[in-house]
């Protein structure tokens, strides 16, 4: 079959339509929450709050600035979401949950090192688990620090989880949701409160397991959809990162049935690909139907989670600085990239002081070819004064001591 020719600007513009990124917002609604969680497969989890969590920033990039409990309301009240591992640890989509079934009872036959030590763990804690799951099943949803800590062999791991605070019955639970055993029924900011899975599920959600012929298939359908244009790699780390079995016969499969097409995207030696279905709205946009907007990113947002795609695609490296020492910091603790169109312009560095309510941007700083025109200065300060409105920011701080390019 021969492969469409795409500008690298095409791509971009694809890759940001397909995240809905630009053109109409969805709406401020529930349904708003689900067209984004449909069009994305996945939305990371992650406790860091140096200016919102970025679970509530993904949505927000794309739906401005709405109700943050219409995300409870979807997840825990309508239950159309739950918690698992996508490309790390996520908000997936219950519909999708056959799909992720299958990475569940992966977990349980792994072979690898650290799982079979946890495996190992589990057998030698077999009365502490099912006390667990009684407790769970009786009290749910139930916080872990309702449930007594009276595991056989204590968790130690010699690593990152080895403190006072790692009770066993935290680590059991951690286990126990990745083998599909529980689920978070309920958050109170960091707190999680622990229902029994098969219960939280509605009742007319499958609990069958895939083929892996179509966990694959399904699984490389939603990930394309998501990215737009993508190569094979990029594809395998997108959405279920790990979990697609036989992939190479699936993909040419799906190839040869005209599902997906090739493309070559200009500038790059790797072949891509799309989804046939998505080409109408490829050839909307090569006619000159991009309405793009100014947006600032999650450092953990879909459009920017594989870094190697995002140098390649756009020509910005873009790193996490959290854990590297602040005086060798480029940018800084926590930095949110700033989406023009259909270009990574440049980022900045905003932290919240929720004690005194106000926000201080730590940086501002553009990318060597990025605009410096009124507009996009204009639009960049409104994103700014729009994410402050959101937050509950009383003031907006611009430190001094930091470069500010706009």
């Amino acid at each position: 079959m021969t492969a469409l020719n795409l500008s690298r600007q095409d791509a971009r513009r694809f890759a940001v339509k397909k995240q809905l990124l630009s053109g109409q917002r969805p709406p401020l609604t529930s349904a708003g929450v689900m067209e984004v969680f449909r069009a994305l497969g996945c939305v990371q989890l992650d406790p860091i709050r140096a200016v919102e969590r970025t679970q509530y920033l993904v949505l927000w990039s794309r739906m401005g600035n709405f109700d943050r409990q219409l995300l409870h309301q979807v997840q825990f009240e309508e239950r159309q979401l739950f918690e698992y591992w996508a490309h790390a640890a996520s908000i997936v989509l219950t519909e999708h949950f056959p799909l992720h079934r299958n990475r569940m009872d992966r977990a349980r036959t792994a072979t690898g090192k650290w799982q079979l030590r946890r495996n190992q763990w589990l057998e030698d804690n077999a009365t502490f688990r099912q006390f667990v799951l009684a407790e769970i099943g009786r009290k749910q949803p139930v916080h872990s620090a309702e449930i007594e800590d009276r595991a056989d062999v204590p968790w130690s791991s010699g690593g990152w989880t080895e403190n006072q605070s790692k009770r066993s019955v935290t680590q059991l639970l951690d286990y126990l949701w990745t083998l599909g055993e529980v689920t978070v029924a309920q958050r109170e900011g960091l707190r999680r409160k622990w229902m029994l899975l098969d219960d939280f599920l509605p009742a007319h959600i499958s609990r069958e397991p895939l083929s892996d012929e179509e966990e694959t298939r399904q699984a490389i359908q939603i990930a394309l959809a998501a990215l737009g244009v993508a190569t094979k790699r990029q594809i395998k780390k997108h959405f279920t990162r790990g979990g697609y079995p036989n992939f190479a016969k699936q993909f040419k499969k799906m190839e040869k049935t005209g599902v997906i097409l090739p493309v070559n995207v200009e500038g790059m030696t790797d072949q891509w690909f799309m989804l046939a279905q998505d080409l109408p709205i490829l050839e909307q946009l090569q006619a000159g139907q991009f309405a793009g907007r100014t947006v600032l990113l999650s450092p953990f947002d879909n459009l920017i989670c594989d870094r190697d795609r995002t140098e390649s695609l756009w020509d910005f490296y873009f790193r996490i600085e959290i854990y590297v020492p602040k005086a060798k910091r480029q940018y800084g603790y926590y930095v949110l990239p700033i989406l023009q169109g259909e270009q990574l312009i440049g980022r900045i560095a905003p932290r919240m002081d929720r004690k005194t309510n106000i926000l201080t941007i730590n940086g501002l700083y553009a990318e060597p070819d990025a605009p410096r025109d009124a507009a996009t200065t204009a639009a960049i300060y409104t994103q700014i004064g729009t994410l402050a409105d959101w937050i509950g920011a009383k003031e907006i701080q611009y430190n001094p001591e930091k470069p500010r390019d706009w």
